[in-house]
């Protein structure tokens, strides 16, 4: 008899908060995850937890969440994080999306979505609002207009890691069928939104489409 289980990879989550209560509704949200592995971690503690995968960083008491976001960007540059909190209205996603966050949740959303953003988000793609992702597309898709395109010329591979995102794919996507690791992607795109001057993925899709950096798929 066959008992043999397939063990998950463990996706480690940091909750960036100073108030316990909200770091057990996430546990409890998250408990029926048998692969999360939740832990609570103070802001300025941050830089000794590099193995952390996602990071929910809510507003910090008496603070800003921006604020918070770019100190944060500063101490785990390579950390993905999701901000969340309540009633956040359309320009602050913008804001913080720009800045560097992969996703932004409502915390009033129900569990399943939740579990949903973290894991879209740990596979390399962005969480927000459609409504808001179409304002942030047709914001890049403006400021190329009158921007520049990639000065430096792109290597071989980044161009096929450029088309696989403009084609949809995670970076586990993009990594399987080139032979390579997920985090050998995460530096191809980071040194791609460095040569096109964009803040994140979403925009550096929108440049390569703008700026025929990549073959039409309707070719």
């Amino acid at each position: 008899m066959n008992t043999s289980q397939t063990k998950k990879t463990a996706v480690r989550v940091a909750v960036i908060d100073s108030d316990p209560l909200r770091f057990l509704g996430f546990c409890a949200l998250l408990s029926p995850e048998s692969d999360f592995e939740l832990q609570s971690v103070p802001l300025t503690e941050m830089a000794m937890h590099q193995d952390v995968h996602i990071g929910l960083l809510g507003s910090p008491s008496g603070g800003n969440v921006l604020d918070a976001l770019i100190t944060l960007k500063t101490l785990c540059p390579g950390l993905d994080v999701i901000v969340t909190g309540c009633n956040i209205d359309d320009s602050a996603i913008l804001k913080v999306i720009a800045a560097g966050a992969k996703g932004c949740i409502d915390e009033t959303v129900s569990a399943t979505e939740l579990v949903q953003a973290i894991r879209i988000v740990q596979a390399g793609s962005v969480w927000a609002p459609r409504r808001v992702l179409a304002r942030l597309v047709e914001q890049a898709y403006l400021s190329s207009e009158h921007g520049r395109s990639v000065g430096r010329p792109l290597t071989s591979r980044e161009k096929q890691v450029l088309a696989m995102l403009v084609s949809g794919c995670s970076n586990k996507e993009i990594a399987a069928p080139l032979g390579i690791e997920e985090r050998t992607v995460k530096a191809h795109m980071a040194k791609l939104m460095r040569k096109a001057g964009v803040l994140n993925r979403v925009m550096l899709g929108v440049h390569a489409i703008t700026h025929s950096l990549v073959a039409s798929r309707d070719n």
